[in-house]
């Protein structure tokens, strides 16, 4: 079961324009909707709606995460072949492929390169060919 939006919901759009995958419509101060066919179940919606109006897929209410709260991929740079899938997945464009640390340098990785960008879905964990990518929650101060 997709989340679904109650009629807490004020129409504020956050979680619309967050949703990595637009599964969310609705008009502005408006009860909006999610698309069960869209949804992949993240939970960015949950965690930002300000009115705790989303319920998870099992029907238990979401709470508000502060944002520097939301878990954020770290990348095994060891691991990564630089296959670039998970950052074509990153509607947020947060991640991109390293450059070279030096001429010659033939190392390159994905790497969460707009930490603010970055909305915790996980997609970029889940399309990742090599399970490089855990999402994890930021340590005290919001570092990985």
């Amino acid at each position: 079961m997709a989340y679904q939006i109650t009629e807490a919901c004020i129409g504020c759009g956050l979680c619309a324009r967050l949703c990595p995958v637009s599964a969310i419509t609705g008009e502005a101060k408006q009860l909006h909707k999610i698309d069960p066919r869209r949804c992949v179940e993240c939970g960015v919606c949950g965690r930002a709606c300000p009115k705790e109006a989303v319920l998870d897929m099992e029907g238990k209410k979401s709470s508000k995460v502060p944002r520097n709260q939301w878990k954020r991929p770290a990348i095994d740079t060891a691991r990564c072949s630089a296959c670039s899938m998970c950052v074509q997945i990153c509607r947020a464009r947060a991640l991109r492929i390293s450059l070279p640390a030096y001429k010659g340098d033939i190392r390159v990785f994905a790497q969460l390169a707009d930490e603010k960008a970055c909305v915790g879905c996980g997609l970029c964990e889940q399309k990742c060919p090599l399970h490089a990518i855990e999402m994890r929650c930021p340590k005290e101060g919001g570092a990985l």
